[in-house]
């Protein structure tokens, strides 16, 4: 180790308040967490630093002091993981420990001016498009006054956008960087995440981007091209038209299906795997479809109470899309969107592609003990009887 530091010694010299990330990667083993994002959050009793473990396909979420997260690098990177990679307010560093446990430490100084002001509040460090900072289409969407302060009845939209850029940067690996990544977003609606992921990805990560926005809605259409070509947004273009009835182009990298109601998330879904995208992103909204085929015997006095039977249809649902997808190839996680307070309607599908396919055959009894049929089953697997 550099400076022939013990890892302990390192990291109590090297992390403090001012570490802006970190991620714990190349886990040693395949139980457990496969990689461990940490990040401050400030709490009412102060400053905190969150670790999001991921497991198959759950994140668990713990909160440590400053001390207690020193410990807990220092357990994780002895008995779990290889790697840690951080960034500070003025110095970055990284922990090499090799299979035969030898601990490699560097880390290395930097101007503040490279990141985001030192956070006074919670809500600006950990946001990728910080408070503070106007950004043209967050303040043309009022979401943002022109100084940049963050409208108060649009709070929890900032937060959504926030959280919905986090799942962007997670799948940085899997896009390409020698020519134009290629986005199809269905149901793009007004387009805050649409106009989101442009300004991410192209503005701030310097990735050539092509994306397509589809909606029903003539006049949302209309404002969204005014104000892609009022901010130079040379790829990024909207079209009016339904999810079931577009063809467009097999030469898709991510697909994006944000809120489509019902059924109309699964023809996004049979549209992506067609086409072979790298990533798909999709929060469901409204699943009625299985609502009224589900029957089970040994649940019936539980789907009695309406509300229990449509909640549990929901998750049914997702539970089936997300399988689907993998016996197609597609490494699946159900992920949380934005917090409950804010809507039902809060996990996202992610999907990336692997060419791993599984078996069908558990899914297919699943359905099976509820006597249902999926409009993406049918859609990807036609009038077949096994999947």
């Amino acid at each position: 180790m550099k400076n022939e530091h013990t890892l302990r010694e390192y990291l109590e010299e090297s992390i403090d308040e001012s570490l802006h990330r970190g991620i714990l990667s190349h886990a040693r083993s395949g139980d457990g967490p496969i990689k461990v994002k940490i990040r401050p959050v400030q709490l009412r009793d102060g400053l905190y630093f969150q670790a999001v473990e991921s497991i198959g396909q759950k994140e668990f979420h713990k909160n440590y002091t400053i001390d207690e997260l020193i410990n807990y690098l220092e357990t994780m990177l002895t008995e779990r993981f290889r790697q840690f990679q951080w960034e500070g307010d003025c110095r970055d560093g990284q922990v090499l420990v090799s299979k035969k446990g030898k601990v490699t430490a560097k880390s290395k100084a930097h101007p503040v001016a490279k990141r985001p002001l030192p956070l006074e509040h919670n809500r600006r460090k950990r946001y990728l498009l910080p408070e503070g900072v106007p950004v043209p289409f967050l303040v043309d969407l009022q979401v943002m006054t022109p100084q940049g302060k963050v409208a108060a009845p649009k709070y929890d939209k900032f937060r959504q956008i926030n959280r919905f850029l986090e799942f962007i940067e997670d799948i940085l690996p899997q896009l390409p960087k020698d020519r134009p990544v290629r986005i199809l977003d269905f149901g793009c609606g007004k387009s805050y995440l649409t106009f989101a992921m442009y300004y991410y990805l192209h503005e701030q990560q310097g990735y050539l981007v092509e994306i397509t926005g589809l909606d029903l809605k003539a006049d949302v259409i209309e404002r969204c091209n005014a104000l892609a070509e009022k901010y130079g947004y040379r790829g990024l273009r909207f079209f009016q038209g339904d999810i079931a009835g577009y063809e467009g182009t097999g030469d898709i990298d991510m697909v994006v299906s944000l809120h489509a109601c019902d059924t109309a998330t699964d023809y996004a879904l049979e549209k992506a795997v067609r086409w072979r995208a790298k990533v798909i992103l999709a929060v469901p909204c409204c699943q009625h479809e299985l609502n009224g085929q589900m029957e089970n015997d040994i649940l019936s006095p539980v789907f009695s109470y309406g509300i229990l039977k449509e909640r549990f249809a929901a998750l049914l649902t997702d539970g089936l899309r997300a399988k689907l997808l993998e016996g197609c190839g597609y490494e699946t996680q159900i992920l949380e969107f934005i917090d409950m307070e804010h809507t039902p309607k809060n996990l996202l599908i992610r999907g990336i592609r692997t060419e791993k396919k599984r078996s069908g055959k558990e899914i297919m009894a699943c359905m099976e003990a509820f006597h249902v049929r999926p409009t993406l089953a049918k859609l990807l697997y036609g009038g077949e009887e096994d999947v």
